[in-house]
């Protein structure tokens, strides 16, 4: 009974820990500023009088 309950407690360990790693990554993803949307070549526009 007691290697169940220890493989038990080791499952919801590890399950926590992978939860918690999770949202641990999230929030770091989160937290770094995104980069702007510039684009790297650009074309002039000629105008087009109708």
């Amino acid at each position: 009974m007691s290697r169940l309950l220890a493989v038990c407690l080791t499952v919801a360990l590890a399950a926590l820990l992978a939860v918690g790693t999770a949202f641990g990554v999230v929030a770091l993803l989160e937290a770094t500023p995104d980069q702007p949307n510039t684009p790297l070549i650009t074309y002039e526009q000629a105008d087009q009088g109708s």
